[in-house]
């Protein structure tokens, strides 16, 4: 009612041009600038998807995640293969039909929902059930898409415009919309995961008018901030490219992100055609002739010398730039997959960029295990940092491994690295008793220690704060810190007790 209000206030405050109130607000404008996540038909699609929404959200902050159970299996084959070619990512992560026959995509059937489709059509954004498991979902649209900017009845002089944006480039929009839907996913505590297909952020001035440097820092605020897990994979014949590498590097957030790479993907700074163009000029080029190919060589130094007439000099120099013209494909060939040499996975792994290279086919069984090992260990770090708040990550991770080893044997230390070991490890409930066990050892030194460093190291203020602790106590408990006390007597002491009892 109250949106229906200002839409009548503002059709009368405005030239009387406007045929409608859906002219101001409806589907084609709230839809379409982002305000509406989604469109329906009528108020019961419009509860179903209400319904739909809050299925992937837990029950209130830190209730955990509604984990459904799945008919999909999490250790499928990805059926959909991504392509070199420009194509829709929706059948990327949520499977599509050819033939008649399902492709099964990355996440569960059925469970895609998307959000914002028709603003900034050159980011996808949803959510969808991995195994069961609620995620979000960022992904790259690769074919180019048209942005209609709507004319304004209520100027004579503006018109429809049309922009074409090509894929797997940031807009303004598209930047604003994928910070926008890292924030929502960090407020419903889901886990995220982001198909890395980028080639940079558009840099034309309209661009830059159009605050896309803004827009792009926005995307490192809303990663700095993430609170869950964070996956980053650059997809089959996907790129990470320049500035886009840079506001996803997980260097921004290394204690919730990773990042992957499929063993067919490319990422760096430039493409190797722009490094070849850089580091291997065209008189880069030329040297490398004259030092591999014999023939060039020869007629290089024959233009060089100085006993041949003017007829010869020019025939040299023709039969130069003759086998200049056709050896400079070829290298120029081989120069560039050189320079792609650089970008490949193998290269990115070498230098500790990615944390591991997949195949698509099976990477859904790999994120699977993945995420659960980081929502239990995630819910053990939650434990151990109420019972010592100055525990920081690291410290949580070595103290887990070391609890690994203890319970599996020196032997199978390797197993730290199976995510389905640590998992089975994290959720059997003899291991996980035995976690707790060792949490309430910590928690019970950290409060000696935080007791201790509250009596300032004075003797006499420690025995006042045990004496005030003994008075506050049960009379079985002041028993057992007899008890306690009585052990620690020495053995002359307890000797003399004795004989004087005698």
């Amino acid at each position: 009612m109250n949106m229906k209000c200002l839409l009548e206030t503002l059709r009368h405050s405005t030239p009387q041009v406007y045929a409608s109130n859906t002219q101001l607000g409806g589907t084609q404008i709230m839809f379409n600038n982002g305000v509406s996540h989604n469109t329906v038909k009528d108020d019961f699609s419009g509860v179903l998807g209400i319904l739909k929404w809050l299925s992937y959200v837990p029950k209130f902050k830190g209730a955990g995640l509604p984990i459904a159970p799945s008919t999909d299996p999490f250790n499928r084959v990805i059926e959909f293969m991504p392509t070199s070619t420009p194509y829709d990512p929706r059948h990327m992560v949520g499977g599509t039909t050819v033939d008649g026959e399902w492709l099964g995509g990355f996440f569960d059937k059925g469970s895609w929902v998307e959000c914002l489709n028709n603003w900034a059509k050159t980011v996808v954004t949803g959510r969808a059930r991995l195994g069961g498991i609620p995620m979000g979902v960022i992904c790259v649209e690769t074919r180019a898409v048209e942005c209609e900017e709507p004319a304004d009845p209520a100027n004579l002089d503006t018109e429809t415009k049309i922009t074409a944006q090509a894929g797997q480039v940031w807009y303004p929009d598209s930047a604003y919309k994928t910070a926008q839907a890292i924030r929502d996913f960090n407020r419903e505590e889901l886990p995220l995961i982001i198909f890395a297909n980028w080639r940079g952020f558009s840099g034309g001035m309209r661009d830059m008018y159009g605050e896309i440097l803004k827009y792009g820092s926005y995307i490192v605020d809303g990663l700095v901030e993430y609170k869950h897990p964070v996956f980053i994979y650059i997809p089959p014949y996907g790129e990470l490219r320049g500035g886009a590498w840079v506001v996803v590097d997980p260097k921004i957030n290394p204690e919730v992100m990773e990042m992957y790479a499929d063993r067919d993907s490319r990422g760096g700074i430039v493409e190797p055609e722009a490094t070849v163009s850089v580091q291997f000029k065209h008189k880069d080029l030329v040297k490398a002739m004259k030092r591999i190919d014999p023939q060039y060589s020869d007629l290089q130094s024959k233009v060089e010398g100085e006993d041949l007439n003017q007829e010869d000099m020019r025939k040299c120099v023709a039969e130069l730039r003759n086998r200049e013209a056709y050896l400079k494909p070829a290298y120029h060939v081989v120069s560039t997959t050189f320079a792609d040499l650089h970008d490949t996975p193998q290269r990115m792994m070498a230098k500790g960029v990615i944390h591991d290279i997949l195949d698509w086919r099976t990477a859904r069984e790999f994120f699977y295990w993945k995420v659960r090992r980081k929502i239990s260990e995630s819910q053990v770090e939650q434990e151990l940092k109420v019972a010592n708040k100055k525990m920081n990550h690291g410290q949580i991770q070595s103290m887990l491994r070391r609890w690994f080893v203890e319970s599996k044997g020196p032997l199978q230390n390797y197993l730290w690295d199976d995510n389905r070991a640590v998992v089975e490890w994290l959720e059997d409930a003899e291991e996980r008793q035995s976690i707790t066990d060792n949490i309430k050892i910590i928690q019970r030194e950290a409060l000696i220690q935080k007791i201790d460093t509250l009596a300032g190291g004075s003797e006499e203020t420690s025995l006042e704060a045990v004496i005030g602790l003994l008075q506050k106590m049960s009379s079985r408990n002041q028993g057992e810190v007899r008890k306690l006390l009585d052990s620690f007597i020495p053995q002359e002491i307890e000797d003399e007790r004795e004989e004087i009892a005698e």
